[in-house]
């Protein structure tokens, strides 16, 4: 039988007791529940985790709640439909525009407030650390956020300049370690660690040093041959194509397809590179255009004589980074909209601050969070909207002058069955890419060191990203600097379709069916797997080296703008 917590026994009993109450003894009951948890400490099944989307399917599929029927509890100037960013904002922004005094309500259906971005910790041997289980970073700030976006940070207390000395850019460099790429047996016949990643870069390795790397891939001869050819400047694979032919060859051609059929390279060459676009595409090589990867700088493209082009997301270092990634954000949002429920007031200190969850619905707050809070309905009833949600199992009805749907798009035609036809249908054209953020911690990351490697692409594996954490320090919190302390190890999954022939939305939607199928057990079993074969040469262990798991799983993941 599972070991079960006092806490989880406590929690459980709370919600059972609940559904006996009235209503508001019910809102009361939940309340206590969530009191007695700390939801960033909180490991397993994590991000949509069970309990955060199960009411949604239902109520998709016909099941009522008895929500037509559930009597109003209160009345709210604003109520903000989603508790991540986006919906916190929101909340912001109407509070400084009606005042002080307006009461607004933010609902929430996971257990945590952040929505994507969020906060895992943990403390082996007693030691803090702090890892991302969503929204990575603050992307290209100064190239890609609006002035609306800069406002807020600024409000916040976020000076993006203060990441140039948090983020020791050259931690893992000046220790000897570097990217490195795993091939797995299953694809090329045999496990393969190589350090000295130098496929994929914009700055060109030498000559000689990727004929080293080639040589010792785990490939046939005419293959490497083959991926040897791509780095050649002097050959162009569209040759007497004029500029416009060749630039609309690469926008409606996958990668993928570019190597075999247009750079005559073959099937195990196209494989060293088909899972390493997942992390920010969401897609394989397989259905990703060949002209977004050349900006990424993937190979291939030297001798087409096209001008050169740096994406957007590259003109800045990838620096911007808190420790728990954007949940610092989230917690930022909170801190200044409930009162009391965390001390201090810098970016720095909200790091390590405190955060009191009991203190997030509290009667008497202008400014209430309520999670666990799964809102179904949406209807305008005269000069007000009326929000129905489910808690607990149980049907919750509150009114408000004004509301802000923050939450999936796709769950938005079923919220509000009266909007028009067209936005109906294009609210549902956004189908988000599932995806999976694993942090592992492990006691020491001394086999790294052995390995001399700090990230490992393992483009045709199950996790086709993993690296050790970000090397940040901010307000108080030291990250691992000694490879005999603890470390978080972060690992990406995205699940999904590749080389079926289906296009963005079918892979994204077969991807989530898979993710909804799979247990932690199932989770757990390829960790320990592929870190065993990956890590096994420096001397790494899964049954003695890993201390906890927290798997972040996303089945409504990124929304992207390539598809």
């Amino acid at each position: 039988m599972p070991h079960i917590t006092r806490r989880d026994f406590l929690n459980g009993s709370a919600l059972a007791i609940a559904a006996g109450l009235t209503p508001a003894a019910q809102l009361a009951a939940e309340q206590l529940a969530d009191s007695a948890r700390y939801p960033p400490a909180l490991t397993g099944l994590r991000g949509q985790h069970p309990g955060s989307f199960e009411a949604a399917h239902a109520f998709r599929d016909g099941q009522r709640f008895g929500i037509d029927s559930a009597a109003s509890e209160a009345s709210h100037d604003l109520v903000v439909v989603g508790g991540g960013i986006s919906g916190l904002a929101a909340a912001y922004f109407y509070r400084r525009a009606a005042g002080a005094q307006a009461r607004i309500l933010v609902l929430d259906n996971c257990d945590d407030f952040g929505g994507h971005a969020k906060r895992n910790e943990f403390s082996p041997a007693g030691r803090l650390l702090i890892g991302y289980g969503g929204s990575q970073s603050i992307q290209s700030p100064k190239a890609l956020w609006s002035d609306t976006a800069k406002e807020l940070l600024r409000d916040l207390g976020v000076d993006v300049a203060r990441f140039n000395t948090a983020f020791d850019r050259d931690f893992y460099s000046s220790n000897g370690l570097t990217r490195g790429v795993f091939f797995d047996r299953e694809t090329f016949g045999r496990d393969v660690l190589l350090p000295g990643d130098v496929l994929r870069s914009r700055d060109k390795a030498a000559r000689p040093e990727l004929e080293r790397f080639i040589a010792a891939m785990p490939m046939a001869d005419a293959s490497k041959a083959q991926l040897l050819a791509l780095y050649d400047a002097e050959r162009d694979p569209l040759a007497g194509k004029s500029t416009a032919e060749k630039r609309k060859i690469l926008k409606t051609t996958s990668y993928r397809d570019y190597l075999i059929k247009i750079c005559d390279a073959n099937a195990e060459v196209a494989n060293c590179f088909q899972g390493r676009p997942l992390g920010f595409f969401g897609l394989g090589a397989d259905a990703v255009a060949a002209a977004d990867l050349r900006d990424f700088g993937y190979p291939g493209f030297a001798g087409l004589g096209l001008d050169s082009h740096q994406a957007a997301e590259l003109r800045e270092p990838y620096i911007y980074h808190f420790p728990d990634g954007n949940a610092s954000l989230a917690r930022l949002l909170v801190r200044s909209l409930v009162p009391g429920i965390a001390g201090g007031h810098t970016m720095s200190d909200i790091v390590l601050a405190g955060f009191n969850y009991d203190r997030l619905d509290r009667d008497g707050n202008q400014v209430r969070i309520r999670l666990d809070s799964t809102v179904i309905d949406v209807r305008q009833d005269g000069e007000q909207v009326s929000i129905g949600y489910v808690r607990g199992g149980n049907p919750h009805r509150v009114t408000a002058k004004h509301a802000v749907l923050a939450c999936f798009h796709t769950m938005i035609p079923y919220l509000m069955p009266e909007l028009p036809a067209a936005q109906r249908t294009a609210l549902s054209q956004n189908v988000k890419t599932p995806l999976v953020y694993t942090n592992v911690v492990v006691r020491n990351w001394q086999p790294w060191v052995k390995l001399k490697i700090s990230q490992i692409a393992a483009p045709t594996s199950f996790f086709t990203d993993i690296a050790l954490d970000f090397p940040v320090d901010l307000g108080g919190y030291r990250h691992p600097r000694d490879p005999a302390e603890p470390m978080v190890l972060h690992l990406e999954y995205v699940p999904g379709a590749p080389n079926s022939g289906l296009d963005a939305r079918a892979q994204f939607r077969a991807g989530r069916q898979q993710l909804l199928t799979m247990t932690f057990a199932d989770f757990e079993a390829r960790i320990r797997d592929q870190l065993d074969r990956m890590l096994g040469p420096g001397g790494f262990v899964s049954e003695r080296d890993i201390a906890a798991i927290t798997v972040n799983r996303w089945a409504h993941g990124l929304s992207l703008i390539h598809i």
